[in-house]
């Protein structure tokens, strides 16, 4: 038991100090460890203080640095020159003709985007996308490149004239007749010249991240041009998920029904049906893929697929989407399933956009192939009409005997999401859901679509 009222705890920790602790076979007192610890803190420290002086940045962010400074030495021996005058004779004409020349150079849009490339590629930063290489497109893009280029040459002056008025003292000081006494002074100076070059190098670069990198508008530019994309794969997934998703389903459908009916007529029709749906399946996907070769930007493509143009896209496939008109082959597709659909479309001929008219389509495709995959045989009634300036679609189909538990699954799958998008970008709403409980209800996809967009 532990004198004095020391506990086990105190116990251990004075015997491990006095008698040392056993590391993987090896006994370690205290004082080794304090000695390794201190060992590997002194690495540390001189890790830390001469890895940036090795790094290629550096040297890079050097060579950026002297650039500044040649050209104000250039312009200073144009005018006003250095002979036979004093300091305070050349510093303020040479400071209004560097200032007015930078000003002059900024005013050029291109200016911008020079110096954003060779700072890229000069000051090395951890992301390149912090320094922009566009053209100024504002007066405020004018004034930032005006400060940088000010910066520039008023940083990489300093460096310039130290390393040009260093040199030569410190030869003469290390070649003269005392140059035993300055000798060993001489790594600190070159530590403290790489260190002032390690400093100006992190200045310039986040001078030129703050008056280089992008502007407000182009952030906001960018961010919109995020979103653009990110709505277009979202858009691309539904259809792909609409086109071929009706068509497997439509496919599967005819297999089975043509293996156990055997009937050599039925499946006859039936092989010419899935012909005939995956080629439509084919069609869709070549176009989706055109759209995605010949578009570089999210914003184009969704130009390219808002636009819906008949006319080839870069190999020759049409890119014109299907629309309401072409619901009628879709009907006889699902009838040739073998579940009867009961179609009333009361719209007057071009009464709907060409986007409104693409998209009720698509919905219209979703809610017959929900109908086929989840309550196959059982008949499916569609209604579509324009009243008091709305679209209404309307698809209703019979909850067969275990018609909640497909209702549940129906609720949870993609297509019905992509239907509610669909519904909302274009300003209007979607539900869908069984319309009484029990098998003998109904599964209702009720969609009211503005004819005006985004009313």
């Amino acid at each position: 038991m532990p004198a004095n009222g020391a506990t086990a705890n105190d116990a251990t920790a004075n015997d491990v100090a006095a008698n040392g602790v056993a590391v993987n076979g090896v006994t370690v007192n205290g004082a080794t460890a304090r000695a390794t610890r201190v060992k590997a803190g002194a690495v540390r420290a001189v890790r830390a203080i001469f890895a940036p002086l090795l790094a290629g940045a550096t040297y890079a962010r050097l060579l950026h640095l002297l650039i500044g400074w040649i050209f104000v030495g250039v312009i200073l021996m144009i005018y006003p020159g250095t002979e036979q005058m004093s300091l305070g004779e050349i510093l303020p004409p040479a400071v209004t003709l560097d200032v007015v020349l930078l000003v002059l150079v900024a005013l050029i849009p291109a200016a911008r985007r020079a110096e954003g490339m060779q700072a890229r590629l000069l000051l090395v930063p951890d992301r390149e996308e912090d320094i922009a290489v566009e053209s100024s497109h504002s007066w405020v893009d004018r004034r930032r490149t005006a400060g940088w280029l000010m910066g520039r040459v008023v940083l990489g002056s300093v460096v310039g004239f130290v390393t040009a008025f260093g040199i030569t003292p410190a030869f003469e000081l290390l070649t003269g007749p005392h140059a035993f006494r300055y000798l060993p002074f001489a790594p600190l100076g070159l530590v403290g010249y790489g260190w002032l070059v390690v400093c100006a190098g992190r200045l310039q670069l986040a001078m030129a991240v703050r008056l280089l990198g992008p502007s407000t508008a182009e952030r906001l530019a960018e961010a919109e041009l995020r979103a653009e994309r990110l709505l277009e794969r979202n858009r691309l997934a539904r259809e792909l998920h609409d086109s071929i998703g009706h068509a497997l389903t439509v496919t599967v459908l005819q297999a089975g029904a043509a293996r156990e009916v055997g009937d050599p007529a039925f499946v006859a029709k039936a092989l010419e049906v899935i012909e005939e749906t995956g080629r439509q399946a084919m069609e869709d996907l070549e176009r989706t893929l055109v759209l995605l070769r010949d578009t570089p930007t999210g914003a184009a493509v969704g130009a390219a697929g808002s636009a819906g143009s008949s006319g080839p896209a870069g190999n020759g496939v049409a890119t014109e989407q299907p629309g309401i008109d072409q619901l009628p082959a879709l009907f006889d597709t699902a009838r040739a399933a073998g579940s009867p659909v009961e179609a009333r479309v009361e719209v007057p001929v071009g009464a709907l956009p060409g986007v409104l008219s693409r998209e009720s389509y698509r919905i219209v495709q979703e809610g017959v192939t929900n109908a086929l995959k989840y309550a196959p045989g059982e008949p499916v009634d569609v209604r579509i009409a324009v009243r008091d300036g709305q679209l209404t679609l309307r698809c209703t189909s019979r909850l067969t005997a275990a018609g909640p538990v497909r209702a549940g699954s129906r609720k949870g799958g993609k297509g019905l999401r992509g239907i509610r998008e669909r519904a909302t970008l274009l300003g209007g709403e979607a539900t869908a859901g069984p319309s009484a409980e029990g098998g003998d209800g109904e599964w209702v996809l009720d969609v009211r679509l503005p004819l005006r967009l985004g009313a």
